[in-house]
């Protein structure tokens, strides 16, 4: 399955992430080749380059992102969990993108000043008044996503997992189960003989393998790689159509 209903959107599974996005020229241009090239999933945040990335996005989408998911998120710092801050932070996300609703907005971390339950309830106070479409919850335990979705429906998940992080396997299978996307961040580490050898095998890129490796271990999965370069980009994206064999060859 190359491709997952990610908060309403049919996306191709392998989206983008646009950690060191900025406003110069070179960058607007690259977000429209991202999605000419067949890029559905762009995912961003309020701190992301001082803000530049969400602005990056707004200038190069105009805010008319038809067919396009576009995730932002909030509420990374200590203290940022407030209901206050996180409302601050969401209006200059809605400015910044140029839209009037945030097609997936996510608690960037569990805030350890303010109950999960105060975040997510000025989230969902965005969501009742239709600026916030769908939310997520990201470095989060199974625990803490059943707490969260307590409160409001919870899209998508985003913790790290690569070949060299596996801590969340068991968020991974709980995410399979309640048919939640889970968007795995730095999702292009790790590596070794394996990856090397498959990819000479069958004439594609080192991180063409990883990214296909992580797109076998669950339908759920949708990785975000980052990245600047279209070539790097059709790269990631070739991962869709890749059949890897028998990919424990790989993980080693």
């Amino acid at each position: 399955m190359t491709s997952f209903r990610l908060a309403g959107v049919d996306v191709p599974r392998v989206g983008l992430g646009s950690n060191r996005l900025t406003t110069a020229r070179e960058h607007v241009a690259f977000i429209r080749e991202a999605v000419a090239a067949g890029v559905r999933h762009i995912d961003t945040a309020h701190l992301y380059t001082g803000g530049d990335s969400e602005q990056a996005i707004g200038e190069a989408l105009g805010g008319r992102a038809d067919g396009v998911l576009v995730a932002t998120k909030g509420g990374y710092r200590d203290g940022e969990g407030a209901p206050a801050v996180l409302a601050a932070q969401i209006e200059q996300s809605l400015r910044s993108l140029r839209v009037e609703a945030i097609d997936l907005y996510y608690l960037h971390r569990v805030d350890p000043q303010t109950p999960l339950e105060e975040s997510l309830g000025a989230i969902k106070g965005y969501v009742e008044r239709g600026a916030i479409r769908h939310v997520g919850i990201s470095a989060v335990t199974v625990e803490q996503i059943e707490r969260a979705r307590a409160i409001v429906p919870i899209a998508a998940v985003q913790n790290s997992y690569s070949l060299d992080d596996r801590e969340h396997e068991d968020v991974i299978d709980h995410c399979e189960r309640a048919g939640i996307a889970f968007v795995p961040y730095f999702p292009l580490r790790g590596g070794g003989a394996g990856v090397t050898a498959a990819a000479q095998r069958l004439g594609v890129s080192e991180n063409t393998v990883k990214l296909a490796w992580l797109l076998a271990r669950s339908p759920v999965l949708l990785p975000i790689p980052g990245t600047l370069s279209i070539e790097h980009l059709r790269e990631n994206l070739a991962a869709l159509e890749l059949d890897l064999g028998d990919a424990s060859q790989i993980a080693g």
